[in-house]
């Protein structure tokens, strides 16, 4: 063809491609489930090294996902890159690092369905915020007040914080309730927030 490569590599791959079933990590059912390929086509990037690009469908939510993996690959589920719904986006690196720890093993929780550890990882980022910024309260409610006083967050975040029971006892001690998906989500998503407001957006708005 126009690359000088033989196209029947290409056509072997997608037969393969068109049955193939994939392993990646469900958004919707944030597991780990079975795919099936709805479509897709192959394509030759700049280094001329195929790939097969697949739209595949969850076999347990029926939500979409898009997919790559090389052509020459025999067993796709084992190399499939997940690109759409995007994940986990990476946070700044002017966050130091040890806080992008904590905060990436709450993910990890999370995506494994640990809701009360990821709360607890999550309770471990936000403290680690205060004390990097020289607050020492005894709790974490009171340290976000002060953080609040010395104008390092706003009220809004104070006060997104202070909905968030799980952050208190039923995230960090033993109540007998489980902490439901929705609620470790919105501990995740203030903890980015949290990070975001006070090393990226504060410091491009200081600069």
């Amino acid at each position: 063809g126009k690359f000088g490569l033989s196209l029947q590599p290409i056509r072997y791959a997608l037969r393969m491609a068109e049955t193939s079933e994939y392993v990646i990590h469900c958004r919707r059912c944030n597991a780990k489930a079975v795919v099936k390929r709805v479509g897709g086509c192959e394509w030759i990037n700049d280094d001329f090294e195929e790939q097969v690009y697949a739209i595949v469908q969850c076999q347990v939510c029926f939500d979409l996902a898009l997919v790559r993996h090389p052509v020459k690959e025999i067993h796709p589920r084992s190399r499939a890159v997940v690109l759409w719904p995007n994940a986990d986006r990476m946070l700044s690196k002017a966050i130091p690092e040890s806080l992008r720890l904590e905060h990436r093993e709450s993910r990890t929780c999370f995506r494994n369905g640990a809701y009360t550890a990821a709360v607890v990882m999550v309770r471990r980022t936000i403290e680690g915020v205060c004390a990097e910024n020289g607050i020492k309260e005894r709790t974490l409610v009171k340290a976000l007040e002060r953080m609040k006083e010395s104008q390092l967050i706003d009220k809004r975040l104070l006060e997104w914080a202070q909905e968030l029971r799980v952050l208190g006892n039923e995230g960090a001690h033993f109540t007998g309730n489980r902490v439901p998906r929705i609620d470790a989500e919105d501990a995740l998503a203030l903890a980015e927030a949290i990070l975001d407001y006070l090393y990226v957006f504060n410091a491009q708005f200081n600069a």
